[in-house]
């Protein structure tokens, strides 16, 4: 059976702590930044914790896992 290959999109996206968390950036932060306060565009650049239904499928995907 072949190699599987990485996802890179996926790759780009997500980071895998030490612990094994999976954590992604949160959604539309870019998207018309000026109208948004300096306090709200500060909780952009955090990176969150993927939900608990979403990480158990990442597990399986080759390449992501710690």
């Amino acid at each position: 059976m072949p190699k599987l290959k990485t996802r890179k999109a996926l790759k780009r996206r997500v980071t895998v702590t030490g612990s094994g968390r999976v954590m992604h950036s949160k959604i539309g932060g870019s998207h018309l930044r000026r109208k948004k306060h300096k306090r709200t565009k500060k909780l952009y650049s955090k990176n969150i914790e993927m939900h608990p239904a979403d990480k158990k499928r990442m597990q399986k995907v080759p390449g992501l896992r710690k």
